[in-house]
């Protein structure tokens, strides 16, 4: 079994995979059972038709040329192909199925996956194509097809055919032994993979907004009551603690949020109309309850997908164990599915905080700091971060749309054989969209935020944690005064922020 860490580490920083003694002696001993206990049995994508075409026996001479036929005819999706690390993502969430020893798959068929995952070969696999359940049938056939040696695959950032790769490489095509091509394609795997890649983003979104939050509350010169363990504590939502003790951990050192007991209990005041706000806006002062169920959803969704990663999914189960050959449905794709839908829908709330955040720093009626829209030039000749709060705004518009569920839109297929499917794969899909987006606010929020630190010259009096912040942002983008074209440093700061790690810890 590995862990959220584990599976990091091979992903994002080119860890070798390894397969240990055990694990190769599980799938040994699931494939040699199954040669065994398939002699004169009827055994499902063995010697039958696939889906509702199970009925048909097939005949011994044609057995082989069924596994190719389901990798061949599947090979059908359609759109964009996925980026390379959410492959290699999906090619590990395989790999990690077939050592459970479950799937009755030869030996070569891991060492084939081993490899392209530790050599750099990924797969050509277009995004749609996935109902989510007989798994990700579509793109895992893309993923097996290229296992077989046919199709195409990206290499060395470039795409080549899958033979010419394989002979550079020195590796031969894997052959069909039994069951190889149903147990490639019938499985969640690149569901899986999609959403463990989410996850990793997401809880990294969670630190940077964790991180600008409490620089918004420094410049707002908020109450640090907000964050305060006796009111939090009272509230009994773990998320919400945390958050709100993280944010304390994050303002450290901090001489620019106000302490309520000195500034108001201790002192008499004979203002009328207070000239500093008694209470900041939700979006400054309510981050531990909005934040809260996000960072709550984030360790669930960990557990569900970390379970997943580890788990047999694929149909029919084979068992050395008990002597037997089980069918069901592990291939089904709901509890990816419906993680996957409650992590897009938190994650276009954290945007949504941050695009407030953002109308927050810009709008100078409503923080009564700061110049329009941040603008250090001439008013009405130079315009700021006008332009990109547009940007902002309508990213974050397109992230509430997205955020409708597809756990929920199932719709019969398959001959209705595949009478109610989980959509898990769209879901994930989805997910990383509103993921990319919510990179793309936080980005546009961050340049904000360092504006307005240099406004206010509190550049020696904010905290360390967010000094580092504004420290880094400042490295990408100096100080502006005049206009000029923003893309390419927004671009340049989602890359900061989606490989920078933030130097606070979520759990």
């Amino acid at each position: 079994m590995i862990n959220l860490e584990d599976f990091k580490a091979i992903i994002f920083l080119n860890k070798e995979l390894k397969l240990t003694a055990k694990e190769k002696k599980q799938v040994e001993d699931s494939y040699n059972f199954l040669v065994s206990f398939a002699q004169k049995k009827v055994i499902y994508g063995i010697n039958t038709g696939f889906g509702p075409m199970a009925q048909y026996r097939i005949s011994d001479k044609d057995l082989h040329d069924l596994q190719y036929n389901i990798i061949r005819s599947h090979s059908s999706g359609a759109g964009k192909p996925l980026d390379a690390i959410y492959v290699k993502a999906a090619m590990l969430s395989r790999f990690m199925t077939f050592v459970v020893g479950k799937s009755g798959v030869h030996l070569d068929t891991v060492l084939i996956l081993k490899e392209y995952i530790n050599r750099g070969i990924y797969p050509y696999v277009p995004e749609h194509g996935s109902v989510g359940s007989s798994g990700d049938l579509v793109q895992l056939s893309h993923l097996a097809l290229t296992l077989i040696g046919e199709g195409e695959v990206f290499y060395k950032e470039e795409k080549r055919n899958t033979k010419d790769v394989l002979k550079e490489e020195n590796l031969r095509p894997l052959p069909i032994y039994l069951r190889e091509g149903l147990a490639l394609a019938n499985g969640t795997s690149f569901m899986t993979g999609i959403g463990l890649v989410n996850l990793i983003y997401s809880k990294k979104l969670m630190q940077w907004a964790l991180i600008a939050s409490t620089l918004m509350n420094e410049i707002a010169a908020s109450y640090d009551d907000f964050m305060s363990p006796e009111l939090n504590n009272v509230k009994h939502h773990s998320g919400q603690q945390k958050v709100a003790e993280i944010m304390q951990q994050i303002a450290k050192g901090s001489k620019c949020m106000l302490n309520r007991q000195k500034e108001l209990y201790e002192k008499e005041s004979e203002e009328n109309i207070f000239s500093h706000k008694v209470q900041p806006y939700y979006s400054l002062r309510c981050v531990p309850q909005i934040l809260g169920p996000i960072y709550d959803e984030l360790i669930n969704a960990e557990k569900v997908l970390v379970n997943e990663l580890n788990s047999a999914d694929d149909n029919p189960i084979v068992d050395n164990e008990t002597k037997s050959v089980y069918h069901g449905g592990n291939f089904h794709g709901d509890y990816v599915s419906y993680e996957m839908d409650k992590l897009k829908i938190g994650i276009t709330k954290l945007t949504m905080l941050m695009e407030r955040q953002l109308n927050y720093l810009l709008h100078d009626k409503i923080n009564e700091l700061l110049p329009p829209f941040l603008n250090f030039g001439n008013l009405g000749l130079n315009y700021g971060l006008q332009g990109t709060q547009f940007t902002a705004t309508s990213t974050t518009a397109e992230c509430q749309t997205l955020s409708n569920p597809m756990y929920v839109h199932s719709i019969p297929n398959n001959n209705d054989n595949q009478d109610i499917v989980s959509m898990g794969t769209n879901s994930a899909l989805i997910a990383k969209h509103i993921i990319e987006n919510s990179f793309q606010v936080l980005s546009i929020h961050s340049i904000a935020l360092a504006q307005a630190v240099d406004y206010l010259k509190i550049q020696g009096k904010i905290s360390p944690v967010t000094r580092k912040f504004y420290d880094n942002i400042r490295n990408i983008i100096p100080l502006f005064v005049q206009d000029n074209p923003k893309y390419k440093e927004i671009e340049q700061i989602i890359e900061f922020l989606k490989i920078e790690e933030p130097g606070i810890k979520l759990y």
